[in-house]
């Protein structure tokens, strides 16, 4: 039986033991792709009026930290709603790449009990996504460079890179001081997912867990096998064994890999979609796959997104998706998201009527 059978059966035995009463029911997404711009709390009126009018129905919002709370998701979502918009999840950078839960460190689990009532809040406000990722020494860069016309834009270089966030920076060749087994990376995994899980079904909200950024085998003495590959998605989603565990498939991070996942973004997508788990896209372009790379213009890399746009569309595709890490333009913060929110509707609008949709 192949890994995509496997890991869709899995899913649906789970959903078939779950006891009565334990767990709400997912909400089958409707039909579409939720084509959504990336804001924090802050957004001001004048740029949801701009959001709107670029034909924009949904947002994702970035609060700040120690604002991850029930009473501020209830705001965010008034606030989104009186101007138009729907809320498709709320994320604050507390909530991905805990270095304490990847590797075990003193408070974990004190970690896993707020990430669990991120989780409650966020259904009970009726937002029925978020977004993990299980980065421990968080997001590896070399400093910014230019794209096509001097747009700044982030790059790596496996020589010179390092990785930060939440206001950390990672560097050098053990950055947590000793080298990780892949074993030990497992266990810690599968003592949070198994905890996780079944908050997620009680509370009737998907978690999409992002790919490492960058999906480099190793950094600074930390594997990043898990979700660096297929094959590693496939095992952590059989762990978790839920029907509320899924994929956030970041195009841009998938490309960075190359050869390394073992399957091409297309590939990629269409098998995390047939497995009925795939929730979200980060639709965003690279120069090259590792160990050198550069984001650029989605128009502008190795990757045919005109061809990736048509792949989701044939896979009816129905959860959110954004542009992300967008390079600098001339003239500030709204050129350069209009053209990449621009070019995705058209994609999107081209694809649905090439195949009749």
């Amino acid at each position: 039986m192949d890994v995509t059978r496997r890991v869709f059966s899995a899913a649906a035995v789970a959903a078939a033991l779950t006891p009565v009463g334990r767990a709400t029911p997912l909400e089958p997404l409707s039909r579409g792709i939720k084509i959504s711009m990336q804001v924090d709390e802050s957004v001001t009126d004048d740029d949801l009026t701009w959001i709107k009018q670029m034909g924009v129905d949904y947002l994702n919002v970035q609060t700040g930290n120690g604002r991850g709370t029930l009473e501020n998701f209830l705001a965010i979502k008034k606030r989104a709603e009186a101007a138009g918009l729907k809320v498709w999840n709320i994320s604050n950078s507390d909530n991905r790449n805990i270095e304490e839960i990847t590797l075990n460190l003193p408070g974990r689990d004190q970690k896993i009990e707020w990430l669990k009532q991120y989780i409650r809040d966020s259904g009970q406000a009726g937002i029925g996504y978020i977004t993990y990722a299980h980065m421990a020494n968080g997001i590896w860069s070399s400093e910014p460079e230019t794209t096509r016309g001097g747009g700044q834009s982030r790059s790596f270089h496996l020589a010179t890179a390092k990785g930060s966030w939440n206001g950390k920076v990672y560097e050098g060749t053990l950055t947590h001081g000793r080298k990780y087994s892949k074993e030990e990376l497992w266990d810690n995994y599968t003592y949070f997912i198994r905890q996780i899980a079944p908050v997620a079904e009680k509370a009737g909200v998907r978690i999409g867990i992002h790919p490492d950024d960058p999906p480099v085998p190793e950094l600074g003495g930390i594997p990043r096998h898990i979700f660096g590959t297929f094959d590693g998605y496939v095992r952590a989603l059989e762990i978790a064994n839920s029907p509320n565990i899924g994929v956030c498939l970041c195009c841009g991070t998938w490309m960075e890999g190359g050869k390394s996942t073992g399957k091409n973004v297309f590939e990629a997508a269409r098998a995390f979609a047939s497995m009925g788990k795939l929730w979200k896209i980060h639709f965003r372009n690279v120069t090259a796959p590792i160990p050198d790379f550069v984001e650029t213009y989605i128009d502008n890399g190795y990757i045919d997104m005109w061809k990736l746009m048509k792949t989701l569309v044939d896979v009816d595709f129905r959860g959110n998706l954004i542009a992300d890490h967008v390079p600098a333009m001339a003239g500030g913060y709204q050129p350069a998201w209009s053209y990449s929110m621009g070019y995705i509707r058209a994609l999107y609008n081209a694809a649905r009527e090439e195949k009749g949709a």
